[in-house]
């Protein structure tokens, strides 16, 4: 067997093995990108619809909003609340921001983890649902995935826990071992939660060498 096609081998094999943690991640996600998270009175190019479709949501990815106070962040599993763009009928949504609008321009950043699998839906609730049916709205499928680190798993029956999004410290809010920061892209890869996919990890990597060997003694 030619060096050159032995090189060529462990080349493939080598960036297998480099990409492995791109699939292995937990990621985040900048809702909107660069345009943020407004209505379309305000931001009128913005199609969040268009932006979520075709992107791959797991559990314990995070949704990032870069919006301000005069926006909201609320979260639901109910199509309905969505459709109507009203979550004071639904007592099992999440309000991620402040729960009243403050007209202010001050940047406001809220992190969402992603804790279900299904379908979930995202709109601001402010002015009876106004921003809503402007265009302030989305809807994702969250799958399994790599499923939830421990950090995000449900803490023991005696343990403190906040009683809603509003107790926990700002500061806490992407305090969940990822996302690292908040100026990642709109799926950059975060890394997993330590101990997280060793065993996969191992398996593949074996695999690899036994495809190294294996070539190398079938064509030596």
């Amino acid at each position: 067997m030619s060096n050159c096609r032995i090189w060529s081998i462990l080349s493939c094999c080598l960036l297998l093995f480099l990409c492995y943690p791109c699939i292995d991640a937990y990621k985040n996600y900048t809702v909107g990108d660069e345009l943020g998270w407004y209505d379309q009175l305000e931001v009128s190019d913005v199609d969040y619809q268009k932006w979520a479709d075709g992107k791959n949501f797991s559990l314990g990815d995070f949704l990032i909003f870069h919006t301000d106070k005069n926006h909201s962040v609320v979260q639901t599993y109910n199509a309905t609340t969505f459709k109507i763009c009203d979550a004071d009928q639904d007592m099992n949504t999440t309000e991620w921001s402040a729960s009243d609008p403050e007209y202010s321009k001050d940047a406001v950043t809220v992190y969402v983890p992603l804790l279900k699998e299904g379908s979930t839906y995202f709109f601001s609730n402010f002015y009876d649902g106004e921003q809503c049916l402007n265009g302030q709205k989305f809807a994702i499928n969250v799958t399994h995935g790599e499923g939830l680190p421990d950090s995000l798993k449900d803490p023991a029956p005696d343990a403190p826990a906040p009683a809603s999004p509003d107790d926990i410290p700002a500061t806490d809010m992407p305090n969940f071992d990822h996302p690292i920061d908040d100026n990642s892209t709109s799926t950059d890869p975060v890394k997993p939660v330590a101990g997280s996919g060793n065993m996969n990890l191992a398996g593949f990597s074996f695999g690899i060498f036994a495809v190294v060997f294996g070539a190398l003694g079938f064509f030596g």
